[in-house]
């Protein structure tokens, strides 16, 4: 599912998520325009700081994605684990504490408060011809089926 550009949309949609398919894990992927080989596995979502406007021009009320929500909601999925333990080849992967404070960070921590920490984060840069689009799906497969066998062994 692609998520609008604007803060609450993308909440809407997230929430949508959550409350009608219910999954084990969300995982969302968020284009990093700066990074040109590199993928980046952000460990948690921040709550404060939303001041850039979205392609509506708005911000969320406060600054926040939840009024009253914790500061940052680390997710479920131990990031640090899976950044030393998973390499694809042709490609660095790096983990990261910041998502940034705009759409991607805010639907990060949108889907992880819903999602009870339960929700994971993916930036990847943009296609190119060192990083072609059956690349970086084969990189995403990679990755995710790691991030599911993690759920498995916290769910046992």
């Amino acid at each position: 599912m692609q998520l609008p550009v604007v803060y609450q949309k993308a909440k809407e949609q997230v929430c949508k998520i959550w409350t009608t398919l219910q999954p084990l894990l969300t995982v969302h992927v968020g284009l990093a325009s700066s990074a040109t080989a590199l993928i980046i596995l952000e460990q948690c979502g921040k709550n404060k700081g939303y001041q850039e406007r979205d392609a509506c021009g708005f911000h969320p009320e406060g600054a926040c994605c939840v009024l009253d929500g914790p500061e940052k909601i680390e997710s479920t999925i131990n990031m640090k684990t899976l950044w030393r333990n998973i390499s694809v080849e042709g490609i660095d992967i790096i983990l990261s504490r910041d998502a940034g404070r705009y759409i991607c960070d805010y639907t990060y921590y949108t889907s992880l408060y819903y999602g009870n920490g339960r929700a994971a984060f993916i930036h990847v840069p943009p296609l190119s011809e060192s990083v072609t689009a059956e690349f970086l799906g084969k990189a995403l497969q990679t990755i995710i089926l790691a991030m599911l066998e993690q759920c498995g062994e916290q769910r046992e």
